[in-house]
């Protein structure tokens, strides 16, 4: 029998007892089993920004690792509890509201997944609001155990699980616009952009990056150290997302954008502000 590991994201945060009490479940149901907290600072309810870190750090992660995910918002509404396996064989176990399919395609894409019927598994009695330890943790440890996934729940289409759809970024006159999916504990901008349409869209040297009626002088560079403390820049970011940041700085208070916001990069501008 094969033990994995757990892999542990959501969006608890580090001041409460949730994640530590989801570790805890785990732990007392399969005690050989390691978990791994990627992060629990995901933002409250932001199912995309979790699904983003999901799908990021999935590749540095154990071989046939289970993931652990629970950003959700409609606990205890409609939304399913699931878990999907990939074609490289790692299993994802929670809410399904779009937070664990990107992750899965990365991994080769989802080839199997259950609805989580088998309450036996669970905690009794199931909290209406905590769902991630009552039924998610309790799953991801029998998985971990080796528990067949068919054995925790009922069959449902891959085609059926809930999708996360970005908008993706577009070309407009001059450049670029593309929406801010992630903005992380230094204040970078993280865009649902790639390396690829930053070359499409012809943006190298001076740039004008623009949130609402605002724009902001930058430059596109390859490092923080491109640019002067407090400049802005535009980065591939070590996941390959572009990324707006300001040296030495919160590119996210400089402009005053938030996650959801959309940016706009076009060419030209000159130097940066500063």
């Amino acid at each position: 029998m094969t033990v994995r590991d757990v892999c542990f994201l959501s969006d608890y945060g580090y001041r409460d007892d949730f994640a530590g009490v989801c570790r805890a479940v785990i732990r007392r149901l399969a005690p050989g089993v390691v978990v791994l907290d990627v992060t629990h600072g995901v933002p409250p309810h932001d199912v995309t920004a979790g699904a983003v870190v999901l799908r990021n750090t999935v590749p540095y992660m154990p071989d046939l690792a289970v993931h652990l995910a629970v950003v959700d918002p409609g606990v205890g509404g409609s939304r399913r509890a699931v878990a999907v396996r990939s074609s490289s064989g790692r299993l994802f176990v929670g809410p399904d509201n779009g937070l664990l399919l990107p992750a899965a395609e990365a991994d080769g894409g989802p080839e199997e997944a259950v609805e989580l019927t088998e309450s036996s598994l669970w905690l009794e009695p199931v909290s209406r609001t905590f769902h991630g330890r009552d039924i998610f943790a309790p799953v991801a440890a029998a998985l971990a155990s080796g528990t067949a996934l068919r054995a925790v729940g009922s069959r449902l289409p891959v085609s059926e699980l809930r999708a996360l759809r970005l908008p993706g970024a577009r070309l407009i006159g001059g450049g670029l616009e593309a929406q801010v999916v992630l903005v992380d504990h230094f204040g970078n901008l993280a865009l649902d952009c790639t390396r690829e349409a930053l070359l499409v869209a012809g943006l190298d040297g001076g740039v004008e990056v623009e949130c609402g009626d605002q724009g902001y002088r930058a430059s596109v560079g390859a490092t923080f150290a491109s640019v002067r403390p407090g400049e802005l820049v535009v980065i591939v970011d070590s996941y390959g997302q572009v990324a707006v940041c300001a040296r030495d700085e919160s590119a996210a208070e400089a402009m005053s954008v938030a996650a959801g916001d959309v940016v706009r990069i076009r060419r030209g501008g000159g130097r940066p502000r500063g």
